[in-house]
């Protein structure tokens, strides 16, 4: 059962960055397709980025393409988002997620389409205009 804790959320002004971070721990698979979602109030949860974890390829949805970096240290088990010139529509409860990868070998694109078993708690960021 791998387990996700999310920091580094908080407020912050428009045109602003956050730096999200997520500790894993208790690994089971090789690998591991990783994610960052958000959920803003009164929206359905959402993908942000992917990362699969044997190569650190990494996939973005269109909204995070170039203001948003994924990132995975493995020795510190840890995956990052970075987030820059945040806009209030970013407002939301931001998640990391994880699902095993049987294999050493993948697609990253594929990332997104998975469905992901091991969740964090959330973290929140309030982006103010």
């Amino acid at each position: 059962q791998v387990e996700l804790t999310e920091s580094g959320g908080g407020s912050v002004q428009a045109g602003g960055s956050l730096r999200l971070s997520c500790t894993a721990s208790n690994y089971a698979h090789p690998t591991y397709c990783m994610g960052w979602f958000r959920q803003g109030p009164e929206k359905e949860r959402e993908a942000v980025a992917f990362l699969y974890s044997g190569s650190k390829d990494t996939y973005y949805v269109d909204f995070a393409k170039g203001r948003f970096t994924i990132s995975l240290d493995n020795a510190a088990k840890t995956l990052y988002l970075q987030m820059y010139d945040l806009k209030s529509e970013d407002t939301a409860m931001y998640y990391c997620a994880a699902v095993g990868v049987w294999s050493y070998i993948y697609k990253v694109v594929n990332c997104s389409a998975r469905a992901y078993n091991f969740w964090g708690q959330g973290t929140q960021v309030t982006v103010s205009s």
